[in-house]
């Protein structure tokens, strides 16, 4: 067992955030924490690492046991560069390396060879040392750190890039990149998913899948959940309690447990009910009082069933319409965005809608999502291209950045000053429905969560009655209730429904038709986000067949023009075809070309690698180190492969840029 906590408390002055917390953590376990926003489990990974004390309880682990704590939102935040910080990670290995160049160098030195003792010495210690670097995956460290960084997203990064340039998502994902090159026995994580686009999300939930260490991890990303864990332990009202499986069997067992329980509760009631109804009835008569006493000593005696106390109490709400629109809601075409002139973020972007449907706009960080949703809400001109909504359209727009709050105002004071017709009495339901009672409602939003300003910005876009609704990551800092909340809302939504997520396990509840941003345009998909993934796969294998084929065949590169006869118009067009033809099949060929020489380029690396080690572990070999020349020949040879071998990696990222 990694780690053992029991009966972990914890309170700031009177108010109780954790009690009788209990939970422990087996080697490779994947370990999932959730509960409401507010209950407290960031509060009780800093305590597991050790960085927040503890009223109660006992924690216990392994003293050789290696934690790693990354915090919500915690980026980097340094001057050094992104290599040197992923190289640091490696401190010792990277010591230990400079020692084996050194170590070579002596050996390599005539003047060393005329001690004997000394030279043997040298040797013992090389392979020792080569030994030791071998064993902690010294000759892998470069391509490891490759391999998270371009996963993580970095891949087009410089090296030399200083940290400190990064955005604060850029940052957040660099500090995980790094908790993962570090790999602790334990890694604790608290909303890792924040700040990943889909296709560096399911990167990590493969890598973590392969981990070596134990997972625990905070998130609010069903998919990923599902995805990762095998265990789940729910925080609820102050105490814990664990489920096994991931957290769609954790919701299934909840719900039969809760209703087993309440059968269990209402069966006594009933029980209780007949026998007091019994002990009333028959208690004066003189022939059945006996009973009757003895009826009241069971119960008397019964040991009470405590009524299930079931969900904490939930948002409520309903996003209505107060007129449809015309059948076609939307076009838009070829519209392009830049920020730099001869620079388009996107171009050729275009896309319809028609009353009642549900589109997601999903592509990689910075293509311009919220870019795109920004022009079509008339708050950014295109560079190109145009739009045009239908008739008795009436939007309503919810910003991932909360900009349209006031920090200002009071959680009161936000919706009176945007609909100051209600009265206090409708306002103070609306924000009920949203969780915000008593005097919470008197809060200033610069002091709310950003869970607690998602709910503020949704309860003014349901009371805006907009029968067309543009969502910008509209799940950001809602907990996994208020999501089922809102999926539940927006299901029964009766108007027209453009979003964009990240949330995998939303877009499949959401989602009828997937709209994919390029740089180059818009690919639809219909259905949802699980239905887009097969179509991509089933034109990835398409594709790939199409290739096979042509490399086979070996056909004509162009059919003839045409027979004679035909009119020059006809020429030029059989000509145009032709062109096209030989241009997209000149691309095949680049394209396939590519490939292969990255395959090649990587068999090639994976054989210098070999070659290296081989070459290291000769030279601590006793029959070549008593031998000056053949020491001489290997350290040339070493250090001529390890030239071309970086040569190679520089060649492969090339080409996997490309």
């Amino acid at each position: 067992m990694l780690l053992q906590a029991s009966q972990i408390s914890k309170h700031y002055g009177v108010t109780t955030v954790l009690s009788n917390i209990s939970l422990q953590i087996q080697e490779r376990e994947r370990v999932g924490l959730v509960g409401v926003n507010g209950a407290g489990k960031s509060t009780l990974l800093q305590i597991l690492a050790g960085e927040l004390s503890y009223d109660g309880g006992t924690i216990h682990k392994a003293k050789e046991t290696r934690v790693g704590y990354l915090a919500q939102n915690s980026g980097l935040n340094t001057d050094r560069t992104i290599q040197e910080e992923m190289r640091d990670v490696f401190a010792p290995l990277l010591a230990v390396e400079q020692e084996l160049r050194e170590l070579e160098a002596a050996m390599a030195d005539p003047a060393l060879h005329a001690d004997e003792k000394r030279y043997e010495e040298t040797m013992n210690r090389y392979a020792a040392r080569q030994e030791w670097f071998r064993e902690r995956g010294g000759y892998a460290m470069e391509a490891k750190i490759r391999g998270v960084l371009h996963g993580m997203g970095f891949g087009d990064f410089p090296p030399d890039t200083v940290v400190n340039t990064l955005s604060g998502g850029q940052k957040t994902r660099l500090a995980l990149a790094r908790m993962l090159l570090q790999e602790p026995d334990l890694l604790m994580l608290d909303e890792p998913t924040n700040h990943l686009d889909i296709e560096t999300l399911t990167w990590l939930e493969d890598y973590l899948r392969g981990y070596p260490g134990a997972i625990l991890v905070v998130s609010h990303d069903r998919y990923f959940l599902d995805a990762l864990v095998q265990t789940i332990y729910e925080i609820e009202r102050h105490t814990s309690r664990r489920y096994t499986g991931n957290y769609s069997r954790y919701v299934d067992t909840k719900a039969a447990e809760y209703e087993i329980q309440m059968k269990h509760y209402e069966k006594q009631q009933d029980e209780i009910a007949r026998m007091e109804e019994f002990v009333q009835r028959n208690l004066v008569r003189a022939s059945t009082t006996k009973r009757a006493q003895s009826r009241r000593k069971a119960l008397e005696k019964m040991e009470r069933i405590d009524k299930p106390l079931g969900d904490l109490k939930r948002a409520s709400f309903s996003f209505e319409i107060e007129r449809m629109t015309g059948r076609d809601v939307l076009h838009a075409e070829r519209l392009a965005v830049a920020f730099e002139a001869g620079k388009p973020l996107f171009r050729g972007a275009g896309f319809d809608l028609t009353r009642g449907e549900t589109a997601a706009l999903i592509g990689p960080n910075g293509i311009g999502k919220s870019t795109l949703l920004k022009v079509l809400t008339g708050q950014r001109e295109p560079d190109a291209g145009s739009y045009m909504w239908g008739t008795n359209v009436a939007i309503g727009f919810y910003d991932q950045e909360q900009s349209n709050l006031n920090l200002d105002n009071t959680v009161m004071e936000e919706l009176w000053s945007a609909y100051p017709h209600l009265e206090e009495a409708r306002i103070r339901t609306v924000l009920g429905n949203f969780l915000f009672s008593g005097e919470d409602v008197f809060k200033k939003i610069r002091a709310l969560s950003g869970g607690e300003k998602a709910r503020v910005s949704l309860a003014k876009l349901m009371l805006q009655n907009a029968n067309v609704l543009i969502l910008d990551e509209p799940t950001n800092h809602l907990d996994l209730y208020s999501k089922e909340v809102l999926e539940a809302s927006l299901i029964d939504y009766e108007g027209t429904l453009l979003f964009i997520s990240h949330d995998r396990y939303f877009l499949n509840k959401m989602a009828e038709r997937i709209l994919e941003l390029a740089p180059d345009g818009i690919t639809e998909y219909l259905g949802n986000y699980d239905d887009y993934l097969e179509k991509k796969q089933e034109l990835a294998e398409l594709q790939a067949e199409r290739a096979a084929e042509l490399a086979a065949s070996g056909r004509a590169s162009a059919k003839e023009a045409g027979a004679g006869g035909q009119s020059a118009a006809s020429d030029n067009t059989a000509e145009a075809k032709a062109t096209s033809y030989e241009a997209n099949k000149q691309a095949k060929r680049e394209e396939r070309a590519r490939q292969r020489r990255i395959e090649q380029l990587e068999q090639d690396i994976a054989m210098r690698e070999e070659t290296v080690g081989t070459l290291e572990e000769a030279l601590a070999s006793p029959d070549v180190f008593n031998d000056y020349v053949l020491v001489q020949e290997k350290s040339d040879e070493l250090a001529r492969t390890k030239g071309e071998l970086e040569a190679l990696y520089a060649e492969w990222e090339t080409l996997m840029e490309g």
